[in-house]
């Protein structure tokens, strides 16, 4: 059901634990100035200042809602390898060294890309902390065999899952203009946001570029193949043309509903979900009427906080119990803390989050992916220099 408190709506059915403090966050985000709609998806969580999975449309630019990692979101490949011959231990002992920097060509990667340099291209294909990852799935179940025909995917191959943003770029961007505008959004046709918007875009690409050179290296280290079939960003701004009218749509953790099938991930210790958005024809009449914006869930959505995780689960699951999945999944983790807290337990029922979305007629479910093998990070990660925290917007 679709539930709705002034110009905030939330869809969501009763069965999904949403936080109190996120739908705070969403009411205090829809009072912002110019806001003409926002949206709470099934996977809604709290985030530093504004709320994680939600879509927003405003009259002005907000910086903060789009949040620190710009561009970040999923792409998916098709792989050449062969289910029946993959053996994960032995694969994870292939898969080293990707946290650190890529030792080819970033000068010919960028030309190959279009992006420019940056003081943090050193970063280019490393996937970072928090819940980036990438993962090796198998199709599961098929539900929809056309619409899984149209993306040419053979379920007797590996896929290639992978999960990450724009890193220290990103944030940068942020920084800069939440330190000189603060919190209070921008006029579109002003120079800042021109500025911003310039920085913004230069992000997005360099995620997209980020994640594909991540699948390089990953598939380099196997000695395979792949080709992208989607790639799709949780975290941006742009304009829209609604009715006549231009906005700004904002997505922070949130998938688009108008770019075809997307991937919802659940956690390493869950299937995810390809699934084809069934968007509304083109709206003539106000956003307002919109029920998603557009918009899917973009995964699970946190259930604990960041640091909560190991409190709870390490008397009864040694860091060793955390690599092996509860669907027979193997997982590269070499971060303690990150083990827990990124463990299937810190997160909502993804299988919940997606019926929410088919019940509220948004999508439907193509098929499901099973996890086989997760990377998150083979050594503890360091702190990227030239990094800083943002007070208010982190994703």
């Amino acid at each position: 059901m679709v539930l709705q408190k002034t110009t905030a709506r939330l869809i969501a059915s009763p069965d999904i634990w949403i936080e109190g403090e996120a739908l705070r966050q969403l009411e205090q985000t829809a009072a912002l100035p110019g806001m003409r709609a926002a949206v709470g998806l099934p996977d809604l969580h709290p985030g530093k200042g504004y709320p994680i999975g939600a879509a927003f449309l405003s009259e002005r630019i907000y910086p903060a809602l789009v949040g620190n990692d710009i561009g970040c979101g999923m792409g998916l490949w098709q792989t050449d390898l062969a289910i029946r011959k993959f053996k994960p231990e032995r694969a994870a002992e292939r898969l080293t060294g990707l946290e650190g920097p890529w030792d080819g060509d970033l000068a010919h990667w960028r030309v190959d890309h279009g992006l420019t340099p940056t003081a943090f291209d050193q970063a280019l294909g490393t996937i970072g902390g928090g819940n980036h990852f990438a993962e090796w799935q198998t199709l599961a179940e098929v539900l929809d065999p056309s619409a899984l025909a149209e993306l040419d995917l053979d379920p007797e191959r590996l896929l290639l899952l992978v999960h990450s943003g724009s890193r220290g770029l990103g944030e940068s961007v942020l920084r800069a203009v939440i330190d000189r505008h603060g919190h209070l959004g921008l006029e579109p046709e002003s120079t800042a946001a021109r500025d911003y918007l310039k920085a913004h875009d230069q992000a997005i690409h360099w995620a997209e570029a980020n994640r594909r050179l991540i699948a390089r290296r990953l598939l380099n280290a196997l000695g395979t193949e792949a080709e992208r079939r989607l790639d799709v960003w949780h975290n941006l701004v742009q304009p829209i043309d609604w009715a006549g009218e231009t906005l700004w749509l904002h997505r922070k953790g949130a998938a688009p509903a108008d770019r075809g099938p997307v991937v919802i991930p659940g956690s390493r210790g869950t299937l995810s979900y390809l699934v084809k958005p069934l968007i509304q024809p083109r709206l003539k009449s106000a956003p307002e009427t919109d029920a998603s914006l557009r918009s899917l869930a973009h995964g699970a959505g946190r259930k604990w906080k960041r640091g909560e995780a190991r409190g709870r689960l390490s008397a009864r699951q040694r860091p060793d119990d955390l690599q092996k999945t509860a669907l027979g999944g193997h997982v590269i983790c070499e971060d303690k803390e990150l083990l827990y807290d990124e463990a299937p337990e810190a997160y909502k029922a993804v299988d919940r989050v997606v019926a929410d979305l088919v019940d509220a007629g948004l999508c439907r479910v193509i098929a499901t992916l099973r996890p086989v093998l997760t990377y998150k990070v083979r050594h503890p990660a360091h702190k990227q220099p030239g990094a800083r925290k943002t007070k208010r917007g982190r994703r």
